[in-house]
């Protein structure tokens, strides 16, 4: 059987994983936080056929070898953290953060980290994500509050119409030596696993932790005429695999029909 027809088919699975991946990038580009994630692939195992440097007959040595691939497969999907655009809104409850780090969310008792901040209060005042997830560490706004602060460094004022503290808090950013090997659970949280190693607090602003801006989004990173570019790239690449296939197959057909 020619090898071209399993190597043409593994590029051809691998580029419709890369497709999905982009898909997904193009879907989410709205999304507030969404940070695009990159397929990776790596090529499959070699038939060596000639070693490099085996001797012949003539006792010279070869001064390249003969191998023969065998196709690609992914091996990652990358999440790439790089800093997206701001909105500003001009809302009291929406933050965002300048530079690493995540915010901690408490869902259901699972810590869990996001870069959303379009926080909102729910009927017990307390501060939490669009899914009622409440923000860590909890707090609950006084209702006599008239207006919230949130300095650079996470620090929160609750105060009144009369300009007088009601409450405070401050709000710890969190970061990882490697962000990239968070799980993303989706609802745009992620959690903690062994390769992304353990969550390191800090004060905003100190030990590499971004600071915090009141009343703007980050958008998505997410840039569409790169992602299009990449579909059309991967399109032309699994168009030219199922040539290879359909090359192959005609191959093999003027080969059965050498008896006749």
């Amino acid at each position: 059987m020619i090898r071209a027809l399993w190597t043409s088919a593994s590029g051809m699975i691998a580029q419709q994983m890369n497709l999905d991946v982009t898909s997904n990038n193009l879907a989410n580009v709205n999304t507030t936080g969404f940070k695009k994630n990159r397929a990776e692939f790596e090529d499959l195992m070699y038939q060596s056929m000639k070693i490099a440097g085996t001797p012949n007959q003539e006792g010279n040595r070869l001064p390249v070898g003969l191998q023969i691939g065998m196709g690609v497969r992914p091996v990652a999907v990358h999440k790439i953290f790089s800093q997206g655009d701001f909105q500003n809104t001009g809302n009291q409850l929406d933050l965002v953060i300048e530079g690493d780090g995540f915010f901690r969310i408490d869902r259901n008792g699972e810590e869990t980290y996001t870069r959303n901040g379009a926080f909102k209060l729910d009927n017990e005042g307390r501060i939490v994500t669009d899914n009622g997830h409440p923000l860590q560490p909890e707090f609950i706004v006084p209702q006599e509050t008239q207006n919230i602060v949130i300095t650079e460094d996470g620090h929160l004022t609750c105060v009144d119409r009369g300009g007088e503290e009601l409450a405070a808090i401050d709000i710890p950013i969190y970061t990882f030596v490697n962000s990239a090997g968070l799980k993303a659970e989706g609802r745009n949280l992620y959690v903690q696993t062994d390769g992304s190693g353990e969550p390191i607090e800090s004060v905003p602003g100190q030990n590499n932790a971004g600071t915090i801006a009141q009343g703007f989004l980050e958008m998505s990173n997410v840039q569409i005429v790169e992602e299009m570019v990449n579909m059309i790239v991967g399109q032309r690449a699994y168009e030219a695999n199922s040539k290879s296939i359909a090359t192959a197959d005609a191959m093999l057909q003027v080969a059965t029909n050498l008896k006749r």
